[in-house]
């Protein structure tokens, strides 16, 4: 029998524009580490099973107290996708699904984890995503609008997103090869790159990411309030 969900937490930015002191999944959000609001969200699935945890090098140790004994922390790589590719590397090979989620969305609902789920029956890969909501401008030298993209049609990919596993190793070590994967910014890219396809799944609750200190404190208010 294959093995469940194995989900990816990537969680080995710097966080430079937070300017904090720590790595960004481990600075305190509404009393406790940013990663840790993510893990419970994913625990709580009944089908994700090992969870990996994609840690900032040289700082496995401090990521591992966070995670717990029972999560793999494995160290990051030079890009967001390459450190996707370190904790691939770490999920077993009978693994059916694959679930990628970045520390850096700590108010993922165990709902929209299903949702993600079930959005694989039937495709190669399913993401969470909110449509666009503001008016889309093309800018060009100087800043100056060339042309305003109409939005009927566009959505902003969230995490988590999750993958028949064999599709997302395959896309991973194809834009590895053909030298692309640190330009990727999701795993849905990837993979949609090698045809594959990848159902939107639309987040019904906030599922912002952690950029600045001040979506930190918008993060945090949410998370206080639940």
């Amino acid at each position: 029998m294959p093995t469940p969900t194995v989900a990816i937490v990537v969680a080995a930015g710097a966080g430079v524009r937070m300017g904090a002191a720590v790595p960004k999944a481990l600075m305190p959000l509404a009393g406790r580490p940013m990663l840790a609001w993510s893990l419970d969200a994913l625990r709580a699935s009944p089908r994700v099973g090992t969870v990996v945890v994609v840690a900032p090098p040289g700082l496995e140790g401090e990521v591992a107290a966070v995670a717990g004994a029972d999560a793999i922390v494995v160290p990051g790589g030079a890009s967001r996708s390459a450190s996707v590719r370190e904790g691939l590397r770490a999920v077993p090979v009978d693994a059916a699904v694959v679930l990628v989620h970045d520390a850096a969305r700590p108010l993922v609902s165990t709902e929209l984890v299903e949702a993600v789920l079930d959005g694989v029956e039937g495709a190669d890969g399913a993401i969470a995503a909110a449509p666009a909501a503001d008016t889309l401008k093309r800018a060009g030298e100087g800043l100056v609008i060339e042309d305003t993209v109409p939005r009927q049609g566009l959505w902003a990919a969230q995490t988590p997103q999750a993958f028949r596993a064999l599709a997302l190793r395959d896309a991973v070590e194809a834009a590895a090869a053909a030298g692309t994967l640190d330009i990727a910014t999701d795993c849905a890219s990837m993979v949609e790159a090698r045809g594959g396809r990848v159902r939107l799944i639309e987040s019904l609750t906030p599922n912002l990411k952690v950029t600045t200190p001040a979506d930190a404190a918008l993060a945090g208010a949410l998370l206080g309030a639940q």
